[in-house]
């Protein structure tokens, strides 16, 4: 008993799962649910793209950004030169000042002040000379990435320009295919669709309307001659009477040409 139970729940869900099935691919061929889920496609890939393109933004950003710090390494790096290369004047005086005398020129402080100051620019100048070559290829980097991102999103965006179009030869598609389905229902006679049932009416009213009124027509001919059958009677009779008075002496013109002659009297000789 439970597994009859069991197989009827079964049969009974894969019935109805079937039903939703059908219901699903039904509403999927619906052009109006197809144009939806185009416009609903459209839009997700449009915000993702405008993700896209935020994101390329914000990479032009950084871009920028490291060129400002290169453009102001390179004034500290000129500076840090112009700095190295007035501590070895500075020394050179001294030098001078001595006459070439090495141990006098390091005995003095300024050599040593001269010396401190051009080792710490050359070793600040090392550093951003190292900086600056660093930023120069991460720009570098930056600006092809950027280009590549760039062509992407100019393909990503005729993509979707062409999915606009495509959206409406699908319904196009859609709506061709379920006419030609319903044509071809109605030539093989298992057709449900109302329209057909419809023009079917309406058709048959216009063939019984001309029906009527050529059968008007008919009638109205058939009155005609009818009439004109009449007449020709009339007058056929008509002149059989003249023709039968005339023979006894009863025509009306046989009767006013003799009455004169009777009048008429005859001369004496």
């Amino acid at each position: 008993m439970f597994n009859a139970l069991g197989r009827l729940f079964r049969a009974v869900k894969y019935l109805f799962t079937g039903k939703v099935d059908q219901a699903a691919d039904a509403l999927s061929t619906n052009p109006t649910v197809i144009s939806a889920n185009y416009d609903r496609i459209v839009e997700e890939k449009r915000k993702r793209l405008n993700q896209y393109v935020d994101a390329v933004g914000a990479m032009i950003a950084q871009e920028e950004n490291k060129k400002a710090k290169l453009t102001q390494l390179t004034d500290e790096v000129q500076k840090l030169e112009k700095l190295k290369a007035g501590a070895a004047a500075r020394a050179k005086q001294l030098v001078d000042k001595y006459h070439g005398d090495a141990n006098a020129v390091k005995n003095d402080p300024e050599y040593a002040k001269c010396q401190a100051a051009f080792k710490d620019f050359s070793s600040t100048l090392a550093e951003k000379q190292q900086r600056a070559a660093e930023l120069e290829e991460d720009m570098k980097q930056l600006a092809s990435n950027v280009t590549n991102h760039k062509n992407q999103i100019q393909s990503l965006m005729r993509e979707l320009d062409k999915l606009k179009e495509e959206k409406n030869d699908a319904v196009a598609d859609i709506l061709s295919a379920k006419e030609e389905k319903q044509i071809a229902d109605m030539v093989n006679g298992i057709s449900n669709d109302k329209t057909a049932a419809e023009l079917t009416r309406l058709r048959e009213m216009r063939q019984k309307a001309s029906a009527s009124a050529r059968v008007s027509r008919e009638m109205a001919g058939l009155d005609a001659k009818r009439a004109e059958t009449e007449f020709l009677e009339y007058a056929q009779q008509a002149t059989s009477d003249d023709e039968f008075d005339a023979l006894i002496g009863l025509s009306k013109d046989q009767k006013a040409s003799e009455a004169p002659a009777r009048d008429t009297k005859i001369p004496e000789a």
